[in-house]
C-alpha cells in the first residue's frame, strides 16, 4: 500500500489539512467540497485555470489518501455589478449604458448568449471542459434565486449587528456611514445600490432602504432581491455550501480573516485554505481581466501543449512568476523531462513528479521518439519552414522509427515550433558576420563534420565542438557556443550543439558554414 504521509509535493500538503479535518468522522453533507470561485467580470484568463487545476490537483490527492468521496464546485460571482468596462470587449458604448446591473442582466456584448453575465459563463465552462476537469458549475444569480442561501442570508440579517463589527473597522470613516453587508437590487433601475440600511428586520426577513429615486423601499433578503458584498458573500457561501477546501490569490489573504469570521457567525465552518502568489504579465503588472494583460489560454495552447499550461500551474505555486509567451517552450521541455523519469522512479519519487498529479496519477507513457521542443525550434531557426512537414524531413532521417501516426506528440510539437518560431523567433532573429578568428574555427568545424564517419552520434559531435573552441583558446565555452548560435542560428542562445547538429545534418550544417564563410547572409 502506497504510503502518503511522507509526500513533500504541495498537493499532499494541502490533502493532508482536509484527512485531519475529517480523521473521526466524515462530513455530514457525505462528501468533501472543493470550491473556487470565478469573477465574470471579464474573460476569464490563465489565472482562473489555474485556480481549478491547483484545486483539482489536490483534491485528487485527497482521494488518494482518503475514500471520502469528492466534489468540486467552480461559483461565478454573476449577480456581481458592472463596476466598469473591461478595455478588451466590443460595443463599448453600449455596455457603458449598464453600470451596475447585474452582470446576468447586462446584454451580450458579442451577440451569442442571454447575457453578459452567460457569455462569460460559458467561456469559463468552454476552457474548464476542454481540460476535462470534474467539476460542477454553479451560478451566484441561481444560488440566490432558487433558495440555496436562503437560510445562510437569514443567518446573517439575523447577525447583522455582528457582521458590521467585523466589517466596519476595516472601512474608512466615509465608508463606514454608508457600509451595509447587503447590497439591495433596485426594483425601478434593476440596479446593484451600494446604499445604507434604514432598518433591519431579522422577524420578517427583510431591509429597508432609501431607492434612487428616494423611496423608502422594503425588501426581503431572500429569493435574489439582494446580494451580499464581496466580503460578506465568501463567508456567507462557505457557510451556505458548507465549503471544506478553497485557495485564492494573495490579493485575498488580508481579508481571508474576515471572510472565515462571517462564515462562522453565520453557522458554517470556515474552510481550509491556501493562498497563491499572483501572476505577472512582461513587465510585472499583475494580470487582469479587465485590462486583459497577461496570456489567455487559447494564447498558452497556441504554442504550447495543455499539460505545459497544467505544469506551470503546478510549479511553485506560492511564488510570484511570470505570465508571457517566452515562459512556454522551457514549460513544454520541462514536462517532457518530468515524463522521461516518471517509469523508471520508485513510487515514493513519483508522488513527487508533477505528471502524477498533471494526470491525476496515471501519466501517459513517453513516446519512443522524444526531441525537446527547445530543438525543434532552432531546426526551424535554422531551416525556416513552411509548415511542419519540413521538420518531419530532419527529424525522420534523425530517428527513421518516428512517424506523425507513432510520435503524436512529437507531431504537434512540430506544428507549435513552427508557429512560435514565427511569431516571435524570426522576427527577433540577428544573424552577425564572423571576425578573421572565429571563420579559423568555424573552418574546423567544417573539417570535423567532413571527417567524422558517418555513424557519429550527437555525443561524439559535442565532444568535437568543444574540442574545437579549446583550441582557439576560448577560457569560457560558452562564449564559444554563443558565437556558433549568433552566427549561424542569428540568436544569443540555442541547443545543444552535437543534438542540434545530428538532427539537423551534417551535410546541412557544412552547407551553412560554406555560406557564412563565403560572407553570404543567413537572414534570408
Amino acid at each position: 500500500m502506497t504510503d502518503y504521509s511522507a509526500c513533500k509535493a504541495w498537493p499532499f500538503e494541502e490533502a493532508r489539512k482536509l484527512v485531519k479535518r475529517y480523521e473521526k468522522a466524515p462530513p455530514a453533507k457525505g462528501y468533501v467540497l472543493f470550491e473556487t470561485g470565478y469573477g465574470p467580470s471579464g474573460l476569464p484568463h490563465i489565472g482562473t485555470f489555474g485556480e481549478v487545476a491547483r484545486t483539482s490537483m489536490v483534491r485528487h490527492a485527497f482521494t488518494a489518501m482518503s475514500d471520502i468521496p469528492t466534489k468540486l464546485f467552480c461559483v461565478s460571482d454573476d449577480m456581481d455589478g458592472m463596476r466598469k468596462v473591461p478595455e478588451n470587449l466590443p460595443q463599448q458604448e453600449m455596455l457603458q449604458g449598464y453600470l451596475h446591473k447585474p452582470l446576468t442582466q447586462v446584454p451580450d456584448p458579442f451577440g451569442t448568449h442571454e447575457s453578459y453575465g452567460h457569455h462569460m459563463n460559458a467561456r469559463l465552462r468552454a476552457f474548464l471542459d476542454r481540460f476535462g476537469f470534474d467539476y460542477a458549475f454553479k451560478s451566484a444569480t441561481d444560488l440566490y434565486k432558487d433558495g440555496t442561501y436562503d437560510t445562510a442570508l437569514l443567518s446573517a440579517l439575523k447577525n447583522y449587528d455582528a457582521i458590521m463589527k467585523v466589517m466596519l473597522p476595516t472601512l474608512g470613516a466615509e465608508r463606514q456611514a454608508t457600509y451595509s453587508p447587503f447590497l439591495p437590487i433596485s426594483p425601478t433601475t434593476g440596479n446593484v445600490l451600494y446604499v445604507p440600511m434604514k432598518r433591519v428586520d431579522a422577524a420578517a426577513g427583510t431591509v429597508t432602504f432609501d431607492d434612487e429615486d428616494g423611496t423608502e423601499t422594503t425588501l426581503p433578503v431572500t429569493g435574489g432581491h439582494v446580494k451580499m458584498q464581496w466580503k460578506p458573500d465568501m463567508g456567507m457561501r462557505w457557510a451556505a455550501l458548507d465549503v471544506d477546501y478553497e485557495m485564492y490569490g494573495k490579493d485575498h489573504l488580508a481579508n481571508a480573516p474576515l471572510y472565515s469570521k462571517i462564515c462562522r457567525i453565520i453557522g458554517g465552518t470556515a474552510p481550509e485554505q491556501m493562498n497563491y502568489e499572483l501572476f505577472l504579465d512582461d513587465k510585472g503588472e499583475k494580470i487582469s481581466k479587465s485590462k486583459g494583460n497577461g496570456l489567455s489560454i487559447d494564447e498558452w495552447l497556441s504554442y504550447g501543449t495543455p499539460e505545459s499550461l497544467s505544469l506551470y500551474m503546478f510549479t511553485a505555486p506560492r511564488k510570484a512568476k511570470r505570465l508571457y509567451f517566452d515562459v512556454i517552450p522551457k514549460h513544454v521541455d520541462e514536462y517532457l523531462t518530468w515524463l522521461s523519469k516518471y517509469p523508471e522512479q520508485s513510487d515514493a519519487d513519483k508522488l513527487e513528479n508533477p505528471v502524477w498529479h498533471i494526470h491525476s496519477g496515471n501519466p501517459p507513457v513517453p513516446e519512443v521518439a522524444s526531441l525537446s521542443f527547445s530543438l525543434l525550434l532552432n531546426l526551424a531557426s535554422a531551416c525556416n519552414p513552411d509548415d511542419k512537414s519540413i521538420l518531419w524531413g530532419f527529424i525522420s532521417r534523425y530517428a527513421p522509427h518516428a512517424t506523425p501516426a507513432t510520435c503524436p506528440t512529437l507531431d504537434i510539437l512540430a506544428g507549435y515550433a513552427v508557429r512560435y518560431y514565427e511569431d516571435f523567433v524570426r522576427p527577433t532573429k540577428q544573424y552577425r558576420a564572423p571576425s578573421d578568428a572565429e571563420k579559423a574555427a568555424l573552418g574546423d568545424v567544417k573539417a570535423m563534420l567532413q571527417a567524422l564517419p558517418a555513424d557519429a552520434d550527437a555525443d561524439a559531435i559535442q565532444t568535437e565542438i568543444f574540442t574545437i573552441g579549446k583550441n582557439h583558446h576560448y577560457e569560457n565555452l560558452r562564449d564559444w557556443f554563443k558565437t556558433l548560435y549568433e552566427i549561424l542560428l542569428g540568436q544569443e542562445q540555442g541547443p545543444r550543439m552535437g543534438s542540434f547538429i545530428a538532427l539537423y545534418g551534417k551535410s546541412e550544417t557544412i552547407a551553412l558554414i560554406d555560406r557564412v564563410l563565403a560572407g553570404e547572409s543567413l537572414a534570408a
